[in-house]
């Protein structure tokens, strides 16, 4: 199936179903922490779908990839939060199995469209998506690192 549409990626749907189970999730945490915990961990949950859609609507691979990268940075973040009030007994273990499962296959998609990317880098041009990007010869894309840990699979 050709990708027309930011919203024909796996991994957007996936982090969509991810946001909303965070806020189904944490409707039950303490209405102390609504402007605390709560708010942070909304947010940064919210700009994981949006960084992918808007690195898949910008023209340059590189921008694409810092996209995700982005993205990527913010799901780290949400996994901590939610960690963090697991710790605290805002949110119980039997709360978060599919929370924590969301986290990890996004994790894994994230890296894996990341390394798709890159490994087509060489050509400018990427058809996984069907859309044209372009290299941008005045900003290379960065090499980062992809940290091996919860979200690789390898």
């Amino acid at each position: 199936m050709a990708i027309r549409s930011f919203k024909d990626l796996e991994v957007w749907q996936k982090a969509m179903d991810l946001a909303a189970n965070v806020y189904a999730v944490t409707q039950t945490m303490p209405p102390e922490e609504r402007f605390g915990l709560t708010n942070q961990v909304r947010r940064a949950v919210v700009s994981i779908p949006a960084n992918i859609a808007e690195g898949h609507g910008r023209l340059y691979q590189a921008e694409y990839i810092r996209f995700l990268s982005i993205a990527r940075g913010s799901l780290m973040e949400v996994e901590t939060h939610i960690l963090l009030a697991e710790r605290l007994g805002f949110l119980q273990p039997d709360q978060l199995s599919e929370t924590k499962g969301l986290i990890g296959q996004v994790g894994r998609l994230i890296n894996g469209l990341l390394r798709s990317l890159r490994a087509n880098q060489a050509t400018g041009r990427i058809s996984e998506t069907g859309s044209d990007y372009q290299s941008d010869p005045q900003h290379p894309t960065p090499d980062p690192h992809i940290h091996k840990g919860v979200f690789n699979d390898e």
